[in-house]
């Protein structure tokens, strides 16, 4: 508790500032809590299960989900992937992040060792930790990829899992096929190397937030011990309505025994299953997502303000954030300078990357245009530019 995530310390510093200032007055760019609406046909489809009301909608199911919205997910991933999926291999569950808790409780024994790379989501090291295990982080290059020389090193006997991220919050950076096909390769080597199963689990809640026309690389065809984890959070706007799902490579010989082993651990962990009423909508959503375009256009604003001020920033490729340098070495401190300014952001040391701060800018444009006075205002008295 004392560590804390800073994503939720930004929160509670930024409720403070606006009931001083006033909420029109404070910029808040700290959450990823999507200000985009869900498409219309969540409307239509939400409109029409109340309007059409039927017995049993609301009891409970098998614990993998209703049958039908896992066939459809595993239509949609079919169609995508070029890969037969099949309903046996997904579970629909409480988001991404009741997603990967299942997947780690599943595969985890005790002091089993889970690599993830900076910046990476703060949760992660939490979830290792739920379930006996040990997060053993590694740098990245100067552009926030992973450097396979240092994965090669890092993976030994007690390697259960390389957890990635792409598009990656906080950088916004999204792994190319060729690096993606390294991986398994260099996973599938190291597995036979020390006689062990080592899974790559992808990470892909914001897979459909991408950017610039690019196709988005799936790690199936590259590794058959691959479990992703996702959900509706972004693509649809629904963060609120936790919905989500594990799919597990179909060709993975243990399938049976893992998607088993998924669906004993989402019961048992409390999970139980997945809000029935979102397995019901989402069933028909699947190739529906908000409108990309806005989040580009955002992303092409922002960075093109900050660059013009100087700061230094890598062009994010998918997600909704800016992950730039801090004029300070001390992050934490950058990040309260802009708090005076009534900007809020969070420190990069949050993400395991000290030395740089994230921007989120799936808000309003209000708080996007007025939040650009206070980043001039510090790369001014920080010689930036």
């Amino acid at each position: 508790m004392a560590q804390g995530s800073w994503i939720r310390r930004m929160f509670e510093a930024g409720a403070e500032l606006k009931e001083q200032y006033g909420a029109e007055n404070v910029f808040d760019l700290s959450l990823g809590n999507p200000v985009m609406e869900p498409p219309a046909q969540f409307r239509g489809e939400l409109r029409r299960l109340v309007e059409n009301p039927l017995p049993g909608r609301h009891r409970y199911m098998a614990n993998a989900g209703y049958a039908e919205t896992r066939a459809a997910v595993a239509a949609q991933l079919s169609l995508e992937t070029g890969i037969r999926f099949t309903r046996d291999d997904i579970i629909m569950t409480c988001g991404a992040a009741g997603a990967l808790n299942v997947v780690l409780k599943t595969i985890l024994n005790q002091g089993d060792e889970v690599i993830l790379f900076v910046p990476y989501f703060p949760e992660y090291i939490n979830y290792i930790d739920n379930h006996g295990g040990i997060a053993k982080v590694l740098d990245t290059d100067e552009q926030f990829l992973p450097r396979l020389d240092v994965l090669e090193t890092a993976i030994g006997a007690k390697t259960k899992a390389v957890l990635i991220n792409s598009p990656n919050n906080p950088s916004g950076v999204v792994y190319s096929e060729d690096l993606i096909h390294q991986f398994g390769e260099l996973l599938g080597r190291k597995g036979t190397q020390y006689g062990t199963q080592i899974f790559l689990i992808s990470d892909e809640a914001y897979r459909r937030i991408i950017y610039d026309g690019r196709k988005y690389p799936y790690v199936w065809p590259h590794y058959q011990r691959s479990i992703i984890v996702t959900s509706h959070s972004k693509d649809l706007a629904l963060p609120g309505e936790r919905i989500g799902y594990i799919a597990v490579h179909p060709a993975f010989s243990q399938r049976e025994e893992l998607v088993a082993g998924f669906i004993y651990c989402n019961r048992t962990l409390g999970y139980v299953n997945a809000p029935a009423l979102m397995q019901h909508i989402v069933r028909h959503l699947q190739s529906v997502t908000v409108p990309i375009t806005e989040y580009q256009k955002k992303r092409d604003f922002l960075y093109e303000h900050l660059s013009e001020m100087g700061y230094s920033v890598i062009k994010p490729q998918g997600a909704f954030y800016l992950f730039p340098k801090s004029p300070l070495k001390d992050d934490v401190a950058f990040v309260k300078e802009l708090q005076r300014w009534l900007v809020l952001t969070v420190p990069g040391c949050g993400f395991g990357s000290p030395g740089y701060f994230r921007v989120s800018y799936c808000v309003d444009d209000r708080t996007l245009e007025g939040s650009l006075d206070g980043f001039r205002q510090a790369a001014q008295k920080f010689n930036l530019g």
